[in-house]
């Protein structure tokens, strides 16, 4: 199931979500990843502190994408070593509401993080944050299991209880686009922006 929203752009989702399952655009891919899909491991770190990320790397079952509310761009999150632990057990990619360091070393490995940036400051471990909870992640509240695709285009999360609608409704949509010709969809198109300028008025 994980594996075929794959199959799905974060812009299909977000057609059939609607605004609140979007990540805000500070949320965005480090480097040029492929698209990533995986149910949510949530995290919440204490401003500054980095400490249950960590922890979370040894806890995310392989294929998870670990989601991170932090709320602080002043000190890293996770840097190249954590990365490279995190992919070697499976996790399929960091989105942190905050940034890392290292993006060299990430890049090199291929590990895709979605976050605000970079800064080169690493964060402490000392405060206890929460794992498994609802977490607000670039505006979007985020549940554990929650399923999470992202890509060039954006973060989209589908609520869990969802996901086999959603999934379903976005492949009969792709399905529709795939098989529709440029000059049928600007003919439709067409006809739909003009309506809308004679009901508002419009003579130009």
């Amino acid at each position: 199931m994980d594996d075929a929203f794959k199959d799905v752009p974060p812009t299909t989702l977000a057609d059939l979500l609607g605004r609140e399952q979007v990540m805000d655009i500070g949320i965005r891919p480090l480097w040029d990843s492929p698209r990533i899909a995986g149910p949510a491991y949530t995290v919440r770190c204490e401003p500054g502190d980095n400490l249950m990320l960590h922890a979370a790397i040894y806890r995310a079952e392989p294929g998870s994408v670990v989601v991170v509310e932090s709320g602080d761009v002043e000190y890293a999150l996770a840097g190249g070593n954590v990365c490279a632990v995190a992919q070697r057990r499976g996790i399929a990619a960091f989105v942190l509401d905050g940034v890392i360091r290292d993006l060299g070393e990430v890049r090199e490995a291929g590990f895709p993080v979605f976050s605000r940036g970079v800064v080169p400051i690493p964060g402490a471990k000392e405060k206890i944050g929460e794992l498994g909870v609802p977490a607000r992640v670039g505006g979007v509240l985020v549940h554990p299991g929650d399923i999470v695709v992202a890509d060039e285009e954006g973060v989209v999360v589908t609520p869990a209880a969802r996901q086999d609608e959603v999934l379903r409704a976005a492949l009969a949509k792709l399905a529709k686009e795939a098989g529709e010709s440029l000059d049928a969809w600007e003919e439709q198109h067409r006809s739909r922006i003009e309506q809308a300028l004679r009901e508002r008025g419009f003579t130009g």
